[in-house]
């Protein structure tokens, strides 16, 4: 999952990205609304955090353009301002939630789960089962055959896509856009490396990732 963060407090900003990241979300960050409109209009996002007082361009109107472009991305507001009369215009100019500051990050993390489930309108699962291979995504556990995994954010994030697309094709670019954050260059080996590495943990036998050549990876039973 992708998420856009829009905030021009670097403090604010660099708390929220690292949580996400170490959630296992790919997250990038926009200092102003112009940069935000941007991104948002060049990535296809799975949810976007606005803050209101943006400059270059402030935060309900981007929410507003954003919604022109692309009316299906949820938008969780943050402010610090936390009137009903400033809550209401921020939901009536498009957002689908609204979040004051200072905030735990915890709730926030809640609340982007529940926005990205009811705009894909899917129940989400808490545990992901493909043949002997085991994920609690609650308690944020790996098991193969009943023996413990230790993954790394990045990797824990990947096998999370991976076993979400069981039995799927999934490419090195689709895997560039829910894993990794804007700035990585496509032509780069990073995809080749981190499955290389996820692959020495989970499937060292080569049994379950499977790679389709000039495509990219699917994940199936052994």
């Amino acid at each position: 999952m992708r998420v856009l963060v829009v905030e021009d407090d670097k403090k604010i900003a660099s708390f929220v990205v690292k949580g996400l990241k170490q959630s296992g979300f790919a997250a990038d960050h926009a200092a102003d609304g112009e940069e935000g409109l941007f991104m948002a209009s060049s990535v296809n996002y799975d949810a976007a955090i606005v803050d209101l007082m943006l400059p270059k361009l402030d935060g309900l109107s981007l929410i507003q353009k954003i919604r022109a472009k692309s009316g299906r991305v949820p938008v969780l507001i943050l402010s610090a301002k936390a009137s009903v009369d400033d809550r209401v215009k921020g939901l009536q100019a498009g957002g689908d939630d609204y979040l004051t500051k200072p905030f735990a990050f915890s709730e926030l993390l809640a609340r982007v789960q529940a926005l990205i489930r009811r705009a894909t309108q899917t129940a989400e699962p808490t545990r992901l089962v493909v043949g002997d291979l085991t994920m609690d995504l609650l308690a944020r556990d790996v098991q193969r055959a009943g023996e413990r995994i230790e993954l790394q954010p990045r990797e824990f994030a990947l096998l999370e896509y991976l076993l979400r697309s069981a039995g799927r094709t999934v490419t090195k670019t689709m895997i560039l856009e829910h894993i990794f954050d804007y700035s990585f260059d496509p032509q780069t080996n990073v995809v080749d490396v981190l499955v290389h590495r996820l692959r020495s943990k989970v499937d060292k036998d080569r049994a379950m990732i499977q790679t389709i050549r000039g495509v990219g990876y699917v994940l199936q039973a052994a």
